[in-house]
């Protein structure tokens, strides 16, 4: 009697361990009837299921990574780019993520790596590898996030973020770029010393001309002053001579003596009772 007892025991334990499933809160459910999906709007917790008849799949409900190999993109020059990008996404419609790629997650990141690619060919396939490299990479993740969404968004996947990590050329490649860019700057670089030495030849040509007006007007002021001087001079030496004329004679004749006989090896050939020499005869003595 007990032994049957036991066993309806573990049957209706075994049922009841077969009838009951967890949803976490990091999950979501689907539960399906010989094949086909019932139902996947379960809440986290504890739930009822028909034992053999139902089964029930769990998918993670978190924020995934998709972190796939750089991959080579054609810009607008027409030179290839190894693009080095990771993708944030989630399952957001479990039913519709199931149907595409019937669970398998391998799929799902193959889609998406499929999409994104597409999503980098577009963007970068207009623009050069300088806008690509360091201008526009901010609008670019940010097109490429929106595109992809709205493509994957039908097999109930959202797309939350792409971002690119790394962004390398080639190495035939960068050699040419580099050797670009390098006459780039030399380029501008002759066109600011251009510019510099054009500006130094203005403000030289302004220095001299200031320089030459100065030392005209110096030059103008000092006749200007030394005719005064001279002026000045010559009106007192007049005044002076009239006041005393045998003297201003006298001091006349001494500076014309000591200028004449300054040097020794100078000779003078002149008559001895010649004007001149009147201070030396005496003939001035009567003035």
């Amino acid at each position: 009697m007990r032994f049957p007892l036991l066993i309806v025991l573990v049957i209706v334990l075994v049922l009841g361990y077969l009838s009951l499933f967890t949803v976490d809160e990091r999950e979501k459910a689907i539960m399906f009837r010989l094949g086909e999906i019932v139902r996947s709007d379960f809440e986290p917790g504890l739930h009822l299921k028909m034992p053999i008849i139902n089964n029930v799949r769990k998918f993670d409900s978190r924020v995934l990574t998709l972190d796939s190999r750089p991959e080579q993109i054609l810009t607008g020059e027409k030179k290839n780019v190894l693009v080095d990008y990771y993708v944030k996404w989630r399952i957001e419609q479990v039913e519709e993520y199931y149907r595409s790629f019937g669970g398998r997650e391998s799929d799902a990141l193959s889609r998406m790596a499929q999409t994104i690619k597409d999503g980098l060919q577009a963007e970068l396939g207009n623009r050069t590898i300088r806008e690509v490299v360091s201008d526009e990479r901010t609008q670019i993740m940010r097109n490429v996030a929106t595109k992809a969404d709205e493509k994957m968004a039908p097999f109930g996947i959202d797309i939350i973020d792409v971002r690119i990590k790394q962004i390398e050329l080639p190495a035939n490649v960068a050699t040419s770029v580099f050797d670009r860019m390098r006459a780039e700057r030399e380029r501008i670089a002759k066109e600011h010393r251009a510019e510099g030495e054009k500006a130094a030849r203005i403000i030289r040509a302004r220095a001299d001309r200031e320089r030459t007006e100065l030392l005209a007007d110096a030059r103008r002021q000092a006749e200007e002053l030394r005719g005064t001087g001279d002026a000045q001079a010559t009106r007192i030496y007049a005044e002076a001579f009239s006041q005393d004329e045998s003297f201003f004679d006298f001091y006349r004749s001494m500076q014309a003596y000591r200028e004449s006989f300054a040097s020794k090896q100078d000779i003078l050939l002149l008559q001895p009772d010649s004007e001149f020499f009147q201070y030396f005869s005496g003939s001035a003595q009567g003035r």
